[in-house]
């Protein structure tokens, strides 16, 4: 098992880089999680993990690529809820990515 070190608190990660305990997940969790990706959090990716965990707080589950899409588009608008823009902030694996940094489990139809 992997682990995500910040300061005293050392942070259970599975395999794959997500959280095992999804009560971990903070802010700092969340911008310790994107550095080891080489992402920055913007103001656009923070709205995006926000909107992801309000889904999952709604439906129990971590949405796919389509699914995410349809769900940002509903509620940020057209502008946003793109391929290209998710594509653009998540390195082109928004839905497992995006998902990693919100504190989410892996879309199970995510390879």
């Amino acid at each position: 098992m992997k682990t995500l070190n910040l300061g005293e608190r050392s942070i259970a990660l599975d395999k794959d880089g997500y959280l095992v305990d999804l009560d971990d997940w903070s802010t700092e969790v969340a911008t310790a999680l994107a550095a080891a990706e080489e992402i920055e959090l913007s103001p656009e990716h923070w709205e995006v993990l926000e909107l992801l965990r309000g889904f999952y707080n709604e439906f129990q589950l971590s949405p796919a690529t389509r699914p995410l899409i349809k769900y940002t588009a509903l509620k940020l608008g057209a502008d946003k809820g793109n391929s290209l823009h998710l594509n653009r902030l998540f390195k082109g694996t928004p839905a497992k990515l995006a998902a990693k940094l919100a504190g989410l489990p892996k879309p199970t139809n995510c390879l």
